[in-house]
């Protein structure tokens, strides 16, 4: 069975994104299964210049073969941004061969401390993701006014949000 990468998809540090996207891996790990994540705030510079046109950094090359190249399920944390999601997940993945996509199987998550939970961004990231053939999971789940699900250390306590989750993810295992 092939690993999950989970995205958290800002490159804000500290971000609501992350904390979510940690308690994902969490649960996942607690169901064995075996999980990586992987947060664009980690993303080496060259992403903008050199990684985005081909030519391929030694630190971005191995984002690629950890991350990517063998896996065959993600989980995107998306955060939103002026209306969809943050413009370093373009980013990333324009900069990755879409080859290295296709037939793989996503499920999303839309982060947000409004009260839409990302919906309209979680729709523009399936449009994206179904154009490199990535097959996208039908339960999206909006997470909203984040900031007030967590306690003041940063972890989900929300007995309603983790319970959605737990559905979401039980779901996605077996898509």
């Amino acid at each position: 069975m092939h690993s999950i990468t989970i995205i958290s998809a800002t490159n804000r540090v500290d971000s609501n994104t992350e904390k979510v996207a940690n308690y994902y891996k969490s649960v996942l790990k607690s169901k064995g299964v075996d999980v990586e994540l992987f947060s664009l705030k980690d993303l080496p510079e060259s992403v903008l210049h050199t990684d985005l046109y081909g030519k391929r950094s030694e630190g971005f090359q191995k984002i690629i073969d950890t991350y990517v190249d063998k896996q065959s399920k993600f989980i995107f944390i998306a955060p939103e941004y002026n209306g969809s999601f943050a413009g370093i997940l373009k980013v990333f993945l324009d900069a990755i061969p879409p080859r290295l996509w296709m037939e793989n199987k996503a499920c999303l998550v839309g982060v947000s401390t409004g009260r839409a939970g990302n919906l309209r961004g979680m729709e523009h990231l399936t449009n994206i993701l179904n154009y490199l053939k990535i097959n996208v999971y039908h339960n999206k789940l909006p997470i909203s006014r984040v900031d007030t699900l967590m306690d003041a250390a940063g972890n989900l306590v929300d007995a309603d949000t983790i319970k959605v989750i737990d559905m979401q993810l039980e779901g996605f295992l077996k898509f």
